[in-house]
């Protein structure tokens, strides 16, 4: 079988689109880089550069408006990493030129936007694949193997606490000045949009959507400092618009009670839980734990698992990542959509469902009301 013809959106010589997720496509013999397409000409051609030595073939360069990689007949799939705003003007042109792609998480920057990406998929009948990389995370194939397997019998209940450090730079009350956006509701960039929805879509793929959602929600950092990108302070403060504590549970579809609790902005001093995740059976229990910094984002990384107690040694990705953590899980995902029908990996249709579980849970915490799903 022939490898897939990747145009790449976004796809800078520096940045997360080449660090994390070109690194894997790479290394696969399923795919091969054909074209890129940047804002600038000067970095789109810049990076053809970069990638046409790395590949030893010609990678085309594109820049601008998307309509021209999406049309280059030398290209099969495209995949996109720019900032959430962005995503509706370069996603649409790809799909009505019926071409399959890859839509970093949270697809559409509100559920407006992501039905929209999911109708005209659809009607163009191209696949798609959502960048929410927990869905290949080793700790998550491991839960699900073992509840599958009744180790712990019938599943009863799951809770967590997460802590979201200010260290990342990324949310109040310490942002990077590029980052600013993402500090106000509706850019689909907030704590809520990104690194909630980044937990509850592995979770729920699991464990069962949501039928009802209860949630509190906190702003108690009203303001960030801005920090250059290696973390050097501007001198700059601005408002925070969005919030950065919630606290949240329902009932999933399995039957399962579910309680999340998020809390924003802590120093990660010693001693802070960053990461618990009980998963509570009738006959026994799940328990994952990381005191890492940023340890709640276990999507791109590598916690610790115990069964009833005991350690679980947990597979790593190791084709991609020997480490287990972000490479590994992103190149579990390509490998994935490279099966066709017979991967699983999140579409567009599973990031329509996630936004309706984050507007219920952000509309809960506005009017104090159980939301049902």
């Amino acid at each position: 079988m022939s490898p897939i013809k990747v145009g790449f959106v976004g796809l800078s010589k520096s940045g997360w689109a080449s660090s994390t997720l070109a690194t894997p496509l790479l290394q696969s013999d399923k795919y091969t880089l054909t074209a890129v397409s940047t804002s600038s000409k000067e970095s789109a051609e810049a990076s053809a550069a970069k990638y046409s030595e790395i590949t030893g073939r010609e990678v085309k360069a594109y820049y601008g408006n998307t309509d021209q990689i999406a049309n280059d007949p030398n290209v099969d799939f495209v995949a996109i990493a720019v900032k959430a705003p962005l995503h509706k003007e370069v996603l649409m042109p790809v799909i009505e030129a019926g071409k399959d792609f890859f839509i970093e998480w949270p697809a559409g920057k509100n559920t407006e936007e992501t039905i929209q990406f999911a109708e005209a998929a659809k009607t163009k009948g191209v696949r798609s694949i959502v960048g929410l990389q927990g869905w290949q995370a080793p700790v998550i194939k491991k839960i699900k193997e073992i509840i599958d397997s009744g180790k712990i019998g019938k599943v009863m209940s799951t809770s967590a606490i997460i802590t979201l450090p200010r260290e990342v730079n990324m949310w109040a009350p310490v942002t990077n000045e590029a980052l600013t956006y993402m500090l106000v509701p509706g850019e689909g960039a907030t704590m809520l949009d990104i690194i909630i929805g980044h937990q509850l879509g592995p979770l729920t793929h699991i464990l069962g959507s949501f039928r009802s959602v209860s949630a509190t929600s906190a702003m108690l950092y009203p303001t960030s400092t801005l920090v250059s990108a290696d973390g050097t302070p501007t001198g700059k403060t601005v408002q925070n618009h969005a919030k950065d504590h919630y606290a949240f549970n329902g009932i999933l579809s399995s039957g399962v009670f579910i309680n999340v609790v998020w809390r924003g902005g802590y120093k990660s001093t010693p001693g802070r839980h960053q990461h618990i995740w009980e998963i509570d059976g009738e006959e026994g229990s799940i328990r994952v734990t990381s005191d890492e910094p940023a340890g709640g984002f276990f999507h791109v990384r590598y916690p610790e698992l115990y069964l009833n107690g005991e350690p679980v040694e947990l597979e790593r990705n190791g084709k991609t990542d020997p480490s287990g953590g972000m490479l590994g899980n992103v190149g579990a995902a390509w490998e994935e959509f490279a099966k066709g029908e017979e991967g699983s990996y999140p579409t567009i249709e599973d990031a329509v469902q996630l936004h309706r579980l984050l507007d219920a849970i952000q509309l809960s915490g506005e009017t104090g009301r159980r939301i049902d799903l």
